[in-house]
């Protein structure tokens, strides 16, 4: 369909609330930053951003007598976009408020790109990422590959972690042992628990996987990330969503992003940006990258634009051949190749 054109007076209204808009946002902006400067603030001290709500957030004082609380700041409009987990200088205000007025260096930043393929920060300073699958709903390979080029991209450790053992069955075992063990054979640590349960000799107690480490869960709906952090901080009240009977596709219960500090030590972090990744931004040499084994055969083809999808002398293609690539992992890269072209020609149709 067409889009409909709108008329000279029907732009000038567009543009007339547009302008509105921003000079509403920008007044409201001047009145916070005087009322912050009228009133008396403190000195300059180190937070972490715990909550982002918004154009406000929640930071943890971490020095000083206000050491361990939080408080509901505000953000000076010259600093770039702050994400949960962030350290950053902050002044406590005379209200019980406060105002960031810089942000600290970054160790490592998780991106997610919006709709409109803009990349997007969603949590900093973390030290792993763990993707979280499980037998019910059913782990995909390409799933799961999907996961793991986007973490690679960002260059965190990623730990591969089956829940709900406890419904593992003869039917599924031996085809999520074989799962695990492709991934293992890759150089990622897999490890197996369960948030009702640790029985078993191969269950491991998520809290050895988090100690003293800032983490983040990712992985698709249903495989009990909420759980596990229920498991984690039972004094939290952190909704846990179930699988639908009807679908079997699991329901989202996480709204706001939120770092939660740990009795056993360390950080976790959890946000609905976080739960999926979209690949849509990447190029195909990113996608390239993101796979280990066929990292090191980039620019080994014949051909310099070798697509991969049949091409003469593609290296990736006789690396398939002779077992060097898993053929569900070479599946899985040439549907994400697919998948990107098409989507970046749906892209160009509607451009």
């Amino acid at each position: 369909m067409a889009k409909r054109r709108l008329n000279k007076q029907q732009q000038w209204r567009i543009k007339k609330v547009q302008q509105e808009r921003a000079a509403r946002a920008a007044r409201k902006e001047v009145s916070i930053g005087e009322k912050l400067d009228a009133g008396d603030l403190g000195p300059e001290q180190q937070g972490l951003v715990i909550a982002h709500y918004g154009q406000q957030l929640d930071v943890e004082a971490l020095e000083g007598e206000d050491a361990g609380k939080v408080l509901r700041c505000f953000v000076r409009a010259n600093i770039d976009s702050l994400v949960t987990g962030d350290k950053v200088i902050w002044r406590p205000g005379s209200d019980g408020t406060g105002v960031i007025v810089a942000r600290c260096d970054r160790n490592s930043l998780l991106q997610r790109p919006d709709n409109f393929g803009a990349l997007k920060p969603v949590a900093a300073n973390i030290d792993h990422i763990i993707l979280v699958i499980a037998p019910e709903p059913e782990p995909h390979d390409n799933l799961i590959d999907r996961y793991l080029v986007a973490a690679e991209s960002t260059d965190i450790p990623v730990i591969i972690l089956l829940n709900k053992t406890d419904l593992l069955t003869d039917q599924n075992r031996e085809t999520i042992d074989k799962l695990l063990a492709r991934y293992e054979k890759l150089g990622y640590r897999t490890e197996r628990t369960s948030a009702k349960t640790l029985a078993g000799e191969q269950a491991v107690r998520v809290e050895d996987l988090v100690k003293d480490q800032t983490s983040v869960f990712v992985g698709q709906s249903g495989v009990g990330k909420s759980s596990i952090i229920q498991t984690l901080l039972p004094d939290e009240s952190i909704r846990v969503g179930a699988i639908s009977e009807s679908t079997g596709k699991g329901i989202h219960t996480t709204t706001t992003a939120r770092l939660f500090h740990l009795i056993c030590g360390g950080d976790l972090i959890d946000s609905p940006g976080i739960r999926e990744f979209g690949l849509w931004h990447m190029s195909p040499q990113e996608i390239e990258y993101g796979f280990r084994e066929i990292r090191d055969l980039i620019g080994h083809c014949r051909f310099r634009n070798c697509s991969h999808m049949g091409d003469p002398g593609c290296a990736i293609a006789e690396a398939a051949e002779d077992g060097r690539i898993s053929m569900e992992r070479m599946k899985s890269f040439k549907r994400i190749l697919q998948d990107m072209a098409e989507q970046q020609s749906r892209g160009l149709k509607a451009d």
